[in-house]
């Protein structure tokens, strides 16, 4: 009887170490970002495993890996993707921030339009009366659909990436070498 699988764990397979990072990164070792392929699957992969365990990544290689390489690895993996974090919590605060200013805006700008429509009920004919009101209230109201959209809908999926990225700059990542090696 073989015990479960990690529940938090993400196998991936390899010929080479080198496969793991992007190959045209001329940074050290440490400070290399990952292939996209390996970033999109390790990234995909967390999403989908249950939140309340920790993340370990497990490389299947082929070929045995320089032993300095192989030691650095964890350590690469968790920097890249802290960097990674770093740069989505910084994304969901301009955002955030883009939000509040938008907001400020959109609120000004209805209370604007809300006031020439009353404004306009005085000046314009009676039989125009409704419609340029009706107009003024509805520009109003289409002044607030950006800072709106940004607080029910675009904030979950940044503050969502950010957190799986937060996840993955903790896991932990273990090597597993072809047998003999």
């Amino acid at each position: 009887m073989t015990a479960p699988p990690h529940p938090g764990r993400i196998d991936l397979k390899l010929r080479e170490l080198p496969q793991l990072f992007n190959s045209m990164d001329p940074s050290p070792f440490l400070d290399r970002d990952l292939d996209q392929d390996a970033e999109e699957f390790i990234v995909s992969s967390a999403r989908e495993l249950p939140k309340g365990y920790p993340l370990e990544l497990v490389i299947h290689l082929a070929t045995p890996p320089d032993a300095e390489r192989a030691a650095d690895v964890e350590s690469a993996v968790r920097h890249y993707f802290a960097s990674r974090a770093e740069i989505k919590r910084r994304e969901f605060r301009l955002l955030m921030r883009r939000g509040h200013v938008s907001l400020a805006i959109g609120l000004i700008f209805l209370a604007a339009c809300l006031l020439a429509s009353r404004v306009a009920v005085r000046v314009v004919h009676a039989s125009a009366e409704d419609l340029v009101r009706e107009g003024f209230i509805i520009v109003g109201w289409v002044a607030m659909w950006r800072p709106l959209e940004i607080y029910l809908y675009d904030w979950w999926p940044l503050r969502d990436e950010w957190r799986v990225l937060r996840r993955l700059a903790h896991m932990h990542v273990k090597l597993v070498l072809p047998r003999g090696a």
